[in-house]
């Protein structure tokens, strides 16, 4: 199941975007029990992913010691979340809560991850996907922070 959107990234940004999916993931497995939602959630964007086991050995990652961490580029990681929710280019309820978790985790106030999220949703349904995404969200973060 080849996605196209997968077309457009560079084998290095792809496999960033892989490295923040397993990091989201890391965060949901470090809890004793997860809602079966997110999980197929989550299972549902590594299907999309195209994952294997050589992403885990290539981002030096061990599924038994899988966890969350920090990651330097909070604003790159956003990036990543939105790119996965829209990855079948569909926006559904229980992807914005993987998110909102997710990006909370990151430092992000509630408030403006759900104003970001649904800008973006807004902006994928009103045009093609943008390829400058990841300018928008820093943008976004950059006009929400002078706002405060």
């Amino acid at each position: 199941m080849e996605n196209s959107s997968h077309r457009n990234f560079s084998t290095e940004q792809l496999t960033s975007i892989k490295k923040s999916y397993f990091n989201i993931l890391g965060l949901f497995l470090q809890h004793e029990k997860i809602d079966s939602r997110f999980l197929r959630c989550l299972l549902k964007w590594g299907i999309q992913l195209n994952l294997h086991t050589d992403d885990l050995v290539r981002s030096n990652l061990d599924l038994n010691q899988l966890s969350f961490n920090e990651p330097r580029e909070k604003i790159e990681s956003l990036y990543h979340l939105v790119y996965l929710i829209n990855l079948d280019n569909i926006v559904e309820d229980v992807e914005l809560e993987v998110a909102s978790i997710y990006a909370e985790k990151l430092g992000f106030a509630p408030e403006v991850v759900g104003e970001l999220f649904k800008s973006i949703a807004t902006e994928v349904y009103d045009h093609d996907y943008p390829e400058n995404l990841q300018k928008e969200i820093e943008d976004f973060m950059k006009i929400y922070k002078a706002n405060q």
